[in-house]
């Protein structure tokens, strides 16, 4: 898009708002940069250096520095923030999600270059913030949805169980016996699945079972390669990587036994420790489940306690879903609201199953 021959005073006003974003973001890398070492801080400080260059861009229209410049989004302030004190996965998850906000796109006054940096900022720090995912993905993937479901579930037993008049404490019970009744289900439950997946992993990962005979194999005529053919080498490229091993077998010092490199990549840390997972998910669907039992705890009963756990609960679904909407680089807030209805919508069900039981009894 062509730029305009003469700028509106409007047009500077929009310029200056550019160059505190760019800063702000800057900021942000460079905080999230002084948390890490080695590659992601390399990454980050790459991402500072391009910041810099729009800003200059913005600084060159603008004639210099303004001597009045408006506030950055106060989104990208907040991200500044959370970057400095925490630098965590939910930080780069927001940067993410901002970087595709980009409105260079339909800027008359940005280069295309511009424009194109910020696509491909959106997909580096995409990729920063699955590096963070893949290392959560285990334990906190069955801590997120442990609490969730202790929520919910929690929520509708006591919401079914109060609505057919029985007295608070029949109502606590009910809330305790179903906390720990579903806090060891999902335990459980959480072990066998992982479990299952790591044993499913050790069982489809090369074993070099035949590493003992390799420096006894013909170097032109073997069947090594076969072996690389399974794991989804060509043909040419498994020959050559058979020749390899075989020759430094044969090399090798005859009287250890001979070990090849490993071939593949350890994926146990993205399934993550059983015993782990059993217990953040144990303990998450615990910590969500007393949540629907406090008011009862507390001494309420009736309509108070029924409202106090609606709002309780409802403050604690959008809490869960805003957290899975981040991490999942969705929108928060749709994921929030869905959490939310979710919950509110199993509990208006079991309320009045409830109320149907309470006037059949009476």
């Amino acid at each position: 898009m062509r730029a305009p021959a003469e700028p509106t005073p409007h047009d500077r006003r929009r310029w200056a708002k550019y160059l505190v974003n760019e800063r702000a973001e800057a900021h942000v890398y460079r905080e999230l940069a002084a948390r890490r070492t080695g590659e992601e801080r390399d990454i980050l400080l790459a991402l500072v250096d391009a910041e810099g260059r729009h800003e200059t861009h913005w600084l060159t229209l603008l004639g210099g520095e303004p001597a009045r410049l408006p506030r950055p989004d106060a989104g990208t302030v907040l991200i500044g923030w959370l970057a400095k004190r925490f630098g965590s996965i939910f930080v780069l998850a927001l940067a993410q999600n901002a970087e595709a906000r980009s409105p260079y796109e339909s800027e008359p006054f940005a280069t295309p270059a511009m424009a194109a940096d910020e696509k491909i900022h959106h997909e580096v720090v995409r990729g920063l913030a699955a590096r963070g995912r893949r290392r959560l993905s285990g334990t906190f993937r069955a801590a997120v949805f442990g609490a969730n479901d202790g929520l919910v579930s929690n929520l509708a037993l006591v919401m079914g169980v109060g609505a057919t008049g029985v007295p608070g404490q029949f109502v606590l019970f009910s809330g305790i016996a179903g906390l720990l009744a579903g806090a060891l289900s999902m335990g459980a439950g959480e072990f066998v699945s992982v479990r299952s997946q790591r044993e499913l992993l050790e069982a489809t990962e090369p074993n070099n079972f035949a590493d003992s005979v390799l420096p006894d194999l013909d170097l032109d005529a073997n069947e090594l390669a076969l072996v690389y053919r399974t794991r989804g080498m060509s043909a040419p490229d498994a020959l050559a990587r058979a020749r390899e091993i075989v020759e430094d077998a044969q090399q090798s010092d005859r009287s250890q036994p001979y070990r090849r490199p490993a071939e593949v990549a350890d994926d146990h840390e993205v399934v993550g420790s059983a015993w782990r997972a059993a217990l953040s998910s144990f303990l998450f669907f615990a910590s969500g489940a007393i949540v629907p039992v406090l008011p009862w705890i507390f001494g309420l009963s009736g309509f108070p306690a029924v409202i106090t756990a609606l709002v309780l609960v409802g403050i604690a679904l959008l809490a869960t879903g805003a957290a899975v909407g981040l991490l999942s680089g969705g929108p928060p807030l749709r994921r929030a609201v869905r959490q939310l209805l979710i919950g509110y919508g199993a509990a208006a069900i079991t309320y009045l199953l409830g109320l149907l039981f309470g006037v059949s009894m009476g």
